[in-house]
């Protein structure tokens, strides 16, 4: 059995990338030539044509479920055709940020690993390691715990102060505790690179979810440097809109290939640079 974590790095290392895509569609964006479709068709053949023209760009694949849960049962089903699509290999994972009882979240784990066939997802640590365990307890599945979020009101709950820390950095201290298979992470936002050198330093081995470069203004470069590990590894940087919406016309997949290839290359040359200034060079 292979673990998440060790397909993630066996894609990181083959496509020499530290990308995951967002794929995240919006009717209104999509190309003009798609619009006319029904809305679960459109999405589907959007995503089918972003997943062939940048596979071997991405370490892995992130659907937020909101896009598609609001397009009814039919959204649904055009979310798991478009998790088949992804080669074989390449991980993909669900954004779903779920937290509930345990009894609740067994049914989450289901639904996630089993009837959509995701590889990680992302979660809420709020309801302790109890309701963790359903989604903790799959071995080969990953876990990505919400940390401190790269949206302008993270603040307001993570930064509360706990005994002297704010509240982002006692959940880096502790969730990776709360499991003794490797196969949890922490989703930490871009916008915050000062934060993210924090976790980093609290929770030096653990892989970090980034998101927030972009569309949502966190800066590539200082967040790198601030979220490698001491290997020059340990970091998924996720960009969606940038991507997916590199153009819009009938070249919207070859644009977006482009961008994701120029995100790509500029990733690998802060982590260069990052790596080097670890060694002292």
């Amino acid at each position: 059995m292979t673990t998440y974590m060790e397909r993630l790095a066996q894609v990181s290392r083959k496509n020499e990338s530290l990308l995951c895509v967002g794929l995240d569609p919006e009717l209104h964006r999509l190309p003009e030539h798609l619009r006319g479709l029904p809305s679960h068709e459109a999405i589907l053949a959007f995503n089918k044509e972003l997943i062939d023209a940048t596979c071997d760009l991405v370490a892995a694949y992130k659907p937020n479920l909101a896009f598609y849960e609001a397009l009814g049962p039919e959204g649904m089903e055009s979310l798991r055709a478009t998790v088949r699509h992804v080669p074989n290999g390449v991980p993909v994972i669900a954004d779903a940020k779920r937290g509930d009882i345990d009894h609740t979240m067994r049914l989450y784990a289901t639904a996630v690993f089993d009837v959509y066939g995701f590889d990680a997802v992302t979660a809420s640590p709020y309801l302790g390691r109890d309701a963790l365990l359903p989604f903790l307890d799959r071995a080969d599945r990953g876990t990505y715990i919400l940390c401190r979020t790269s949206n302008p009101g993270a603040a307001d709950i993570a930064e509360l102060d706990v005994g002297g820390e704010p509240l982002y950095l006692r959940v880096a201290e502790r969730v990776p505790t709360w499991t003794s298979h490797a196969n949890i992470g922490l989703v930490v936002g871009a916008t915050a690179p000062t934060q993210l050198a924090r976790v980093r330093a609290v929770a030096p081995v653990v892989p970090i979810l980034l998101p927030g470069v972009g569309a949502q203004g966190g800066d590539l470069e200082a967040s790198v440097a601030a979220g490698l590990d001491q290997t020059g590894d340990g970091l998924l940087v996720v960009v969606a809109r940038q991507v997916m919406y590199a153009s819009s016309g009938l070249r919207f997949a070859e644009d977006a290939r482009t961008a994701a290839r120029e995100i790509r290359d500029r990733i690998n040359a802060a982590r260069v640079t990052a790596v080097d200034a670890l060694r002292g060079r």
